[in-house]
C-alpha cells in the first residue's frame, strides 16, 4: 500500500504529532527515516523489507551500505541515510555532555562510558581519553586503527594531545574484535612503553582498557600499572 492510500491520520508523520515517537511501529519509524519509496516500492514495503532481511531490530545495528543496497528499493542514498542515523545515534551515548561532570575514577565507569565507541568494529581502534585533576574527561581522541604497537601507535600523538588539552592524566582504550580482551605481548610492551614517557612527562597514563562487547580489561586493575 502506497502511503497516499492510506488514510492521513493513520500515516506514520501524521501519527508521529498525534501520539509521539514512542508510539509508532518500528516499520512506521524507519518510513519516517527513509521519507519517501521508489516508483515500484513504496516507503511502507521499503520499510518492512528491512526489518524482514535484519529480523531483529538489534541486528540493523550491524547494517553497512553494501547489505542494505542489495534490498529491493533502496539504493545507494536511501542505505547511506540509514547508516548515518545508526552512526549519530550510538554517538548520543558517548557524547553526552552530562559526562563531563562524571569522574571517571574507577575502569567500569570508563568501559561503560566508551564501549559504544567500539561496538561490532572489525578492525582495532585506539582511543586515549584526557582528564582533568579532578578525573574529569576534557578530551577524547581516536587516534589509530589496526594493529597496537610501537610502529603504528607512536607516542608523540598520545601526548601532543594531552599538552593541547592540558590534561593531567591519560587512559588508552583499544578493542579486540575477537573478543578475547585478554592482552597480547605487544599490548603489554606498548603500554609499558607508554608508561614510562607518562612519568617523565609528569601526564601519567593512569589505565590501558582492553574492551570487547560484553568485557574488559584493565592493566590498572590487574596490577599492570605501575606510575611512580
Amino acid at each position: 500500500m502506497l502511503i497516499k492510500e492510506i488514510p492521513l491520520e493513520e500515516r506514520p508523520r501524521e501519527r508521529l504529532l498525534k501520539y509521539g515517537a514512542s508510539n509508532l511501529s518500528n516499520e512506521e519509524l524507519l518510513s519516517i527515516v527513509l521519507r519517501c519509496g521508489t516508483k515500484n516500492v513504496s516507503v511502507k514495503e521499503l520499510s518492512s523489507n528491512i526489518l524482514k532481511e535484519y529480523k531483529t531490530l538489534s541486528n540493523i545495528k550491524n547494517a553497512t551500505i553494501n547489505k542494505l543496497s542489495l534490498i529491493n528499493g533502496m539504493g545507494l542514498s536511501k542505505s547511506m541515510v540509514i547508516v548515518a542515523m545508526l552512526e549519530l545515534s550510538k554517538r548520543i551515548y558517548v557524547d553526552d555532555d552530562s559526562n563531563l561532570k562524571i569522574c571517571f575514577n574507577n575502569p567500569k565507569k570508563i568501559y561503560e562510558y566508551t564501549k559504544y565507541m567500539f561496538r561490532d568494529k572489525e578492525q582495532e581502534l585506539f582511543y586515549c581519553l584526557y582528564f582533568n585533576n579532578k578525573q574529569h574527561l576534557v578530551g577524547k581522541e581516536l587516534l589509530f586503527i589496526g594493529t597496537v604497537n610501537k610502529s603504528l601507535t607512536h607516542p608523540r600523538e598520545i601526548f601532543k594531545y594531552a599538552y593541547l588539552y592540558s590534561a593531567s592524566s591519560i587512559v588508552c582504550l583499544h578493542n579486540h574484535p575477537s573478543g578475547d580482551v585478554t592482552p597480547s605481548r605487544e599490548d603489554i610492551s606498548f603500554t609499558s612503553a607508554l608508561v614510562e614517557i607518562g612519568n617523565i612527562q609528569k601526564i601519567p597514563i593512569i589505565d590501558h582498557i582492553i574492551v570487547s562487547n560484553n568485557n574488559y580489561y584493565s592493566f590498572q586493575d590487574n596490577g599492570k600499572i605501575n606510575n611512580r
